[in-house]
């Protein structure tokens, strides 16, 4: 399966826009927090988790998704939402705790919540699995030809809901892609010594589903893969299991002293950096014009740009507004 030239760009401009979007949020997020880093200091306080070098995992797969179709994400979720299409301003308001943001400020950055495109995230490792079993479940029982996309981590692939959700998926036949995005880092531990194969897409023989691997953070790869396990799964085919081989560029979260990554390791796959050898594909070899793929950049960053200065100008809620939308 390969991308239209429209296809070329969307993905392009869904990474550009992710990468600009984590790196003006990581800057946004230590505002206040230096010298001494106080987490809960600046605009931004709590916990962060960025998703720069991830952005294929995303664009690649939900360039394939329709608004009706479901996607449930992880604590790592900003490249997922934007490329879902979840509402920029109101998301980036929800992260600076403001009362425009998805849930009034409430929810944060790791629970996203946008139902007009049927987006979800959690924070709770794996927790999102089910979820997307059940819209899937759904989807099948109204007879549409709706899908759900559940990501995960690397680590998260050894959680019982996960085998679990894989189980009962495949049980009941369900319209659900199952994706690992293996990073190479659970937290501070590297796959080699928490997962007992190296590669999870492995596991799925165990329920009778297609399995695939994809190397080196392919976004024409993962296109070509999603594009072919969506279609199955809209054509009653069953659930797919794919992992990613993909990578971040930040800590597990900002603040993270990463001393537990190799000297360089950074810099090497920045050298190799998937948003780069996309553009330099899609203007050398596939007609795309180099003034069409910088038209999309601009675009992209104006559009984050915007949002993050409506958020800094949103109203935060008022103290009383904590007791609101609260079980009794």
């Amino acid at each position: 399966m390969k991308p239209t030239k429209e296809q070329l760009l969307w993905m392009y401009a869904a990474m550009a826009k992710a990468r600009y979007y984590e790196d003006s949020m990581a800057a946004a997020y230590m505002e206040g927090k230096s010298p001494k880093f106080d987490i809960g200091a600046g605009p931004v306080p709590g916990e962060m988790h960025l998703s720069a070098g991830q952005e294929p995992c995303a664009a690649g797969i939900c360039v394939h998704l329709r608004s009706e179709d479901t996607v449930t994400a992880t604590h790592r979720p900003h490249h997922q939402a934007i490329a879902k299409g979840v509402d920029l301003n109101r998301m980036t308001a929800e992260i600076f705790g403001k009362k425009t943001g998805l849930a009034g400020g409430r929810g944060g950055h790791m629970h996203l919540l946008d139902p007009k495109v049927n987006f979800a995230c959690s924070g709770i490792v794996a927790e999102g699995t089910g979820p997307a079993v059940g819209a899937a479940l759904a989807a099948k029982m109204r007879g549409t030809k709706a899908v759900a996309v559940a990501y995960v981590g690397e680590g998260a692939a050894n959680q019982g809901a996960f085998h679990e959700a894989l189980n009962l998926a495949a049980r009941w036949n369900l319209p659900v892609l199952f994706v690992i995005e293996d990073n190479s880092w659970a937290i501070s531990v590297p796959k080699s010594k928490s997962t007992a194969v190296a590669d999870n897409s492995v596991r799925a023989v165990a329920y009778g589903i297609p399995g695939v691997h994809i190397a080196d953070n392919d976004t024409l790869a993962i296109f070509a893969a999603a594009g072919e396990a969506i279609e199955r799964a809209r054509s009653g085919g069953g659930p797919t299991l794919m992992e990613i081989e993909t990578y971040r560029y930040y800590g597990h979260f900002q603040g993270d002293p990463e001393v537990y990554r190799p000297a360089g390791e950074v810099a090497a796959l920045k050298a190799k950096d998937p948003i780069e050898r996309l553009r330099k594909e899609m203007t050398a070899n596939r007609g795309v014009t180099v003034a069409e793929a910088d038209a999309a950049l601009a675009a992209a960053r104006k559009e984050v740009d915007e949002a993050f200065a409506f958020a800094r100008k949103s109203a935060y809620p008022a103290p009383a507004e904590a007791l609101e939308h609260v079980f009794a």
